[in-house]
C-alpha cells in the first residue's frame, strides 16, 4: 500500500481536476502496473466538525471503496475552497496496481447553492455517481440531483427528517428521481433472509396465509427499519394495512388483513441494544406455528414451536454485518438493484398513524 498526497488552500475545482490528472500521469509513467480504479464515484456532503468521523466510516468499509470519493466538508464562514488529494495504490507482487482517490474539500455554505459547478469537473464520466449526505444537508441535495445516478440515505436518522414517518415520504419523493439505497433497509437484509428461508419449504409455506401476529423488536431509533420490514411482509403478501396506534413506552400497535381478510396483529418494541437495528422478530399463525428470531453473540438465537414437533432452539451464525458492513454494503448496492425496496417502503408508509 502506497499514498501520494496534495494539498492546496484557495483553490479551485479546475486547479484540483488538473492535479488529479498530472499527478495519475506521473504515477503511472513511474509504474506501469498502476491504474485508476474506474467503477464508481462517491460524493459525500457533510458538515465541516464531522467530516473526520465521516471520513473514519468510510475507512471501515474494507474492500468496498469508491473508485474516487470526493469528501466535502461545509461550515458556515469557511470562504475559500481548501482542497487536499489522496491516492492510494495497493499492489500485489507481479500484478496490477489499482488506485483509489479521495478528494477532501473544505467550503463555505454560500458555496452550495452552486455545489454542482465545484463536483462536476471532479468526477470521473461514464461511470455512476452516488451521492451520500448523512447530515441532510437538503440544498446541496437538490442541486447536486440532476447529477447522480444513486443516492445514499439512512432512514433511521430521524433527527435528520423529522420523525421517522417524514424519512419514509423523504425516500418515496427521492426514489421519483434517482436510485435509492436505503441503509436502514439493508439493517433488514439478514431477518429477510431468515424469514424466506424459514418459509422456503413448500409444506412450511402454507403457514403464511395462516400467519396471525407479526412482532418487531429494535432499537428506539430504529422504527424506519421496523416498518420497511414489515413492509416486506405486506407488500410480498398482499397484507392490507391499518394505520399504527402509539402505544405506552414509544411502542406501535396495529394490524393488517391478509388476502384472505383475516387479521393480523402487529406490534413494533423498542428495546436497549448497543447498535441500531432489530434486536428479534417473531411470528404466530392460527394453526399453532410460531418463529421467533433474536440477535444473539455471533449470530441469531432460532426459537420454533410447531404442534408436530414441538419447540426447537438453535443457533443461525454470521448473521449481521455491524455498521461497517452496512455502510459498506450500501456502497456495494449502488452498482445493484434491488426490486423489492420501493414496494416494501410504499406498504410501510400506509401503516402511518
Amino acid at each position: 500500500m502506497s499514498e501520494v498526497t496534495w494539498y492546496e488552500r484557495g483553490t479551485n475545482p479546475d486547479e484540483v481536476a488538473t492535479e488529479l490528472r498530472e499527478t495519475l500521469n506521473r504515477l503511472h509513467a513511474e509504474d506501469e502496473t498502476l491504474v485508476p480504479a474506474r467503477a464508481l464515484n462517491l460524493v459525500v456532503i457533510v458538515n465541516r466538525e464531522w467530516k473526520g468521523e465521516i471520513a473514519n466510516r468510510l475507512e471501515r468499509i474494507g474492500g468496498i471503496n469508491a473508485s474516487r470519493t470526493i469528501l466535502c466538508g461545509v461550515q458556515e464562514g469557511h470562504g475559500s475552497i481548501d482542497a487536499r488529494v489522496l491516492m492510494r495504490s495497493d499492489s500485489s507482487a507481479g500484478g496490477i496496481g489499482v488506485l483509489t482517490e479521495r478528494i477532501e474539500l473544505d467550503i463555505d455554505t454560500a458555496y452550495l447553492s452552486r455545489l454542482d459547478t465545484i463536483i462536476d469537473p471532479l468526477v470521473i464520466t461514464e461511470i455512476p455517481t452516488v451521492l451520500w449526505s448523512p447530515h441532510s444537508l437538503d440544498e446541496a441535495v437538490e442541486v447536486l440531483l440532476p447529477m447522480i445516478d444513486v443516492i445514499l440515505i439512512d432512514s433511521d436518522e430521524p433527527a435528520f427528517f423529522d420523525g421517522a414517518w417524514a424519512a419514509l415520504r423523504r425516500a418515496h419523493e427521492l426514489c421519483q428521481s434517482v436510485y435509492v439505497v436505503d441503509l436502514a433497509w439493508l439493517r433488514t437484509t439478514p431477518w429477510r433472509e431468515r424469514l424466506a428461508a424459514a418459509f422456503d419449504d413448500r409444506d412450511r409455506r402454507a403457514q403464511l396465509d395462516l400467519l396471525r401476529a407479526f412482532a418487531v423488536r429494535h432499537h428506539p431509533e430504529s422504527i424506519v427499519s421496523a416498518v420497511l420490514l414489515t413492509g416486506w411482509l405486506s407488500s410480498r403478501l398482499h397484507w392490507i394495512a391499518e394505520p399504527l396506534e402509539i402505544a405506552p413506552g414509544g411502542r406501535l400497535r396495529g394490524g393488517a388483513k391478509s388476502a384472505a381478510l383475516s387479521r393480523i396483529e402487529l406490534g413494533f418494541d423498542p428495546v436497549n441494544m448497543t447498535v441500531r437495528g432489530i434486536a428479534g422478530v417473531s411470528v404466530a399463525s392460527s394453526s399453532g406455528f410460531s418463529l421467533s428470531l433474536d440477535r444473539g453473540s455471533g449470530g441469531m438465537v432460532a426459537r420454533q414451536m410447531a404442534p408436530a414437533t414441538g419447540l426447537r432452539e438453535w443457533r443461525i451464525l454470521g448473521a449481521s454485518r455491524g455498521e461497517g458492513g452496512i455502510l459498506g454494503e450500501g456502497v456495494r448496492q449502488a452498482l445493484l438493484r434491488d426490486p423489492t425496496y420501493l414496494p416494501s417502503l410504499v406498504a410501510a408508509r400506509s401503516y402511518e398513524p
